[in-house]
């Protein structure tokens, strides 16, 4: 009797094993390649330039402030022996602070929560929900069951040219193939 339940359960868990592989069988997958379909489209295009002009201007200010530190240090240094033990004391706390100053700017402009970044996001956005929409349809008008992203996934090492729904995405959002 112990034998025959055993018989049975193998039995039934090699058949969820062969409809399993039956139905895995039957399963597409596709890849896109997210980076080269924003570098066809003209806002994303639009937006690196916004994005790029925001930065120079930030980081031209930090260079300022740069300068204005490395200026103060050499003169300190040039004349720290005239100076009084207060006047040093004075002339360092003012030089921290403005290390200071400039490390929280490069943290508010620059940091992982800083304006470049939610700058970014608030711009991509609406194109990433744009891409997405569209793999979406590519999907679900091939039969598609899975989609990678080629662009971030060093893993996927090889894909045949036919899963490449990079074409479809391309069409579905109205731009052009061209090279």
């Amino acid at each position: 009797m112990i034998r025959q339940f055993a018989y049975t359960i193998f039995f039934a868990t090699a058949l969820l094993f062969l409809l399993n592989a039956c139905a895995m069988a039957q399963q597409k997958i596709g890849y896109v390649n997210t980076d080269k379909i924003l570098k066809k489209m003209p806002a994303y295009n639009g937006i690196q330039k916004q994005l790029d002009i925001a930065s120079k201007r930030w980081r031209s200010k930090l260079n300022a402030m740069q300068q204005r530190i490395d200026t103060l240090k050499a003169r300190f240094n040039a004349k720290k022996i005239l100076y009084s033990d207060k006047q040093k004391a004075q002339k360092k706390k003012k030089i921290h602070q403005l290390i200071n100053k400039r490390k929280q700017y490069l943290h508010q402009k620059f940091g992982p929560k800083g304006a470049y970044f939610q700058k970014q996001k608030s711009l991509l956005q609406p194109i990433q929900r744009k891409v997405y929409k569209a793999i979406s349809k590519v999907a679900k008008q091939r039969n598609v069951d899975f989609v990678f992203d080629r662009a971030k996934n060093p893993s996927l090492l090889f894909a045949q040219k036919q899963w490449n729904l990079n074409k479809d995405v391309l069409r579905a959002l109205n731009i052009s193939l061209g090279n």
